[in-house]
């Protein structure tokens, strides 16, 4: 911006009114809670005992919260797709079946297009959930259940721009959501099964095994070798330390550079010395097939970078290291 030409609004001025509009949202929501009542109830049952989907219509801005509220309703447990209403009416509201729920978002419940489709939602014997800022509006005389959204104001000056009202209607699309969670009994490892990729998923579905290094990766030493050789297998693993293990190939202890450091200024021929005089006998160790998040809960209790993986008869198979688990965000 040229310095010969003043900003139109200051800074402070910007600010106040930034404050503002989160201050009349953030009341607005909070006023919604005046209006709940045994029709959100309702609402909810339906959508729990729906045998097939919530079909979530809307225009324009209600239509983008209403995705919003699919993606919501999905990711937790409740199969949900959006047909736009326009394309609802050339062939889309095939996708509605007569086991499906609709769910449709209007703040003035006479949206043109949302209007058309009533008559064949009617005519399909579906349940529909309206939720609509005007309570005897076409939508909300044509729902099986009526959610009134109704806002004293846009943060519009001129009360013309969606804003309070969308915020609303997606503040009562989470409520819903989460309600019919807790209707289902839906747990954080259904959560985790909807999210496999996401961090949660990763605790409650991963196992060791899968992050684990092993095979060649995996750091090992016979019990009567010396700590120099021990040195050299950690150097070629990588990993800062090496299982140690009997003629049975058992673990009998491990050995970590932390050893190395804390013991080499006292004991000045340690490189000689058999590992199995300085190792840590009976260390701490993991299964491969225990979750993600138990094992990083086991790395934080004992206070170890890493720590041996075990089969069942006690031979390790390999090695959880803790930068692992960070890299997948598990730490």
């Amino acid at each position: 911006m040229s310095k010969n030409h003043k900003p139109l609004v200051s800074d402070t001025a910007l600010m106040k009114r930034i404050k503002d509009v989160i201050r009349l949202e953030a009341d607005t929501v909070r006023a919604q809670l005046q209006v709940v009542d045994r029709h959100y109830v309702r609402a909810v049952r339906l959508i729990t005992q729906c045998r097939g989907r919530v079909v979530v219509l809307g225009v324009g801005k209600s239509g983008l919260i209403a995705r919003k509220i699919t993606a919501t309703l999905a990711s937790t447990g409740t199969p949900s797709i959006f047909v736009h209403p326009s394309e609802g009416m050339h062939g889309d509201l095939g996708m509605i079946t007569p086991i499906d729920l609709v769910l449709a978002l209007s703040y003035s419940g006479e949206t043109d297009e949302l209007k058309r489709l009533l008559p064949s939602i009617k005519a399909m014997a579906v349940p529909l959930i309206g939720i609509t800022g005007r309570a005897h509006s076409r939508l909300a005389k044509n729902s099986t259940v009526a959610l009134t959204v109704s806002v004293k104001r846009e943060a519009c000056h001129y009360n013309l721009t969606p804003t309070t009202s969308t915020t609303t209607m997606l503040a009562v699309g989470d409520a819903l959501a989460m309600a019919v969670m807790d209707a289902r009994g839906f747990r954080a490892e259904d959560f985790a099964r909807l999210h496999p990729g996401g961090i949660l998923g990763k605790r409650l579905l991963w196992t060791v095994k899968d992050v684990m290094h092993k095979g060649r990766e995996t750091p090992i030493v016979r019990q009567d070798q010396s700590v120099r050789q021990a040195l050299d297998v950690m150097t070629r693993t990588r990993l800062g330390a090496t299982c140690v293990v009997d003629r049975r190939g058992r673990l009998t202890g491990y050995f970590t550079d932390g050893d190395f450091r804390r013991l080499a200024p006292r004991e000045p021929l340690i490189l000689k010395q058999r590992v199995e005089t300085v190792m840590t006998a009976k260390p701490h160790v993991v299964s491969p097939d225990i979750r993600l998040g138990e094992a990083a809960e086991l790395l934080r209790r004992y206070r170890c970078d890493n720590m041996p993986v075990v089969d069942a008869r006690g031979k390790p198979i390999g090695v959880l290291d803790e930068r692992d688990l960070l890299s997948e965000g598990i730490l």
